[in-house]
């Protein structure tokens, strides 16, 4: 047998014997953001793949750690930037938790409530974005109407658009608006009523589900062996999600509504199709907090809190159910009003690391397919 070397091939081709090395990126399909993969190729097969990552570095949780615990919400919020509320959960959940904090049931109920209509925000993202990557270029008008809708009423809450900075440690920044819940309620409704053109225009389409079917499949092997979660593991038959198995904020009481969506193919379509469902399921737990919201009696929306928070000395582990998987935050704490430690633990890290299982001895043109099926944000991935 000839012995076979690698060569990064520019212009021409190679000999029989030789492996083309093929560079893609660094870049997203969508460019939001910057990945390279490293690919080795025997024709327009992927023999091997390596995921380069890194070059959106920012050392996140070293300025943790320069931060105190108001200031580190900040650094938190941004590393997915298409889940910012859910991203500064995870802090908070963990700073009260080191200082045994309890924390109002209103901020409860509208924790989880703007939480569910993140995951909608994020989720929606991919829903356009995926089929963009694939040749259709309607749908991603569609997901940003909607997205639009939902974040009209984030904003009017928070203030920002996309970086919310509305959680706190002990609830929430302050109370809703005057008002408020019933123009969520309304946008919520307007966006499942238009929910059908995902399902139609998208899963109806013999060219997408040629292209998604049976292509990129991930064995629940894989899945376990990688870390990875959310709706990228589910759509392999794995079944587990935070709210349900380890309940946070207020989804143990959300049992009769929560719907944790799996498939058993583990191909790129059973991933669209999970993150489909569990859009229309996040928009059916935010009408549950809604009407929950309204029968509270008025309270604080928050506890107060000393001038200067120092959380008492020892170490916890929170976890939440982000929009793209689980994220853990693992807080050391000396004692003092800064963290000792705070490691991140992303859901996209680990996630993007099942490429290396994924894409040997598919074909390049499958490549793309298989990359934006994995629902991941780069920052995510770099911190």
């Amino acid at each position: 047998m000839t012995p076979t070397t690698e060569t990064t091939v520019g212009i021409g081709g190679a000999a029989e014997s030789t492996d083309m090395v093929l560079n893609i990126g660094p870049q997203h399909p969508s460019t939001h953001g910057v990945l390279r993969l490293k690919l080795v190729l025997d024709g327009e097969r992927i023999t091997r793949a390596e995921p380069v990552i890194g070059y959106m570095h920012r050392g996140a949780e070293k300025l943790f750690e320069a931060r105190d615990y108001r200031q580190i919400i900040m650094l938190a919020n941004r590393h997915d930037w298409l889940s910012a509320f859910s991203n500064e959960l995870g802090v908070v959940l963990a700073v009260e938790r080191m200082l045994g904090m309890e924390v109002p049931e209103r901020a409860v109920w509208t924790r989880t409530l703007l939480a569910e209509l993140n995951r909608v925000l994020n989720h929606l993202m991919f829903l356009g974005s995926y089929p963009l990557e694939l040749g259709g270029i309607t749908p991603i008008f569609y997901a940003f109407t909607e997205r639009e809708e939902l974040q009209h009423v984030m904003e009017e809450v928070s203030g920002g658009r996309m970086h919310y900075m509305f959680n706190r440690v002990g609830g929430l920044k302050e109370d809703l608006p005057a008002g408020w819940a019933t123009r969520a309620r309304a946008a919520v409704a307007g966006v499942r009523s238009r929910m059908d053109r995902f399902d139609d225009l998208v899963l109806g389409n013999e060219i997408f589900r040629g292209r998604t079917r049976g292509v990129g499949v991930l064995a629940p092997e894989a899945v376990h062996a990688y870390g990875v979660s959310g709706p990228i593991a589910r759509g392999s038959g794995v079944d587990f999600d935070l709210r349900r198995d380890e309940p946070y904020l207020a989804y143990g009481e959300l049992g009769d509504v929560l719907r944790v969506v799996t498939r058993e193919e583990g191909d790129c379509l059973a991933r669209f199709e999970c993150l489909l469902e569990q859009t229309h399921n996040a928009l059916d737990l935010a009408d549950a907090c809604l009407d929950r919201l309204a029968e509270l009696a008025p309270g604080p929306i928050n506890q107060r809190l000393p001038k200067v928070l120092k959380a008492p000395e020892g170490h916890t582990y929170a976890w939440t159910e982000n929009p793209l998987g689980i994220n853990g935050y693992y807080l050391v704490s000396k004692g003092e009003k800064t963290p000792y430690r705070l490691k991140l633990r992303s859901a996209s890290y680990n996630n993007i690391q099942a490429l290396v299982e994924l894409l040997p001895g598919t074909l390049v043109a499958d490549m793309v397919a298989i990359l934006g099926s994995m629902f991941f944000v780069v920052g995510d991935i770099d911190k």
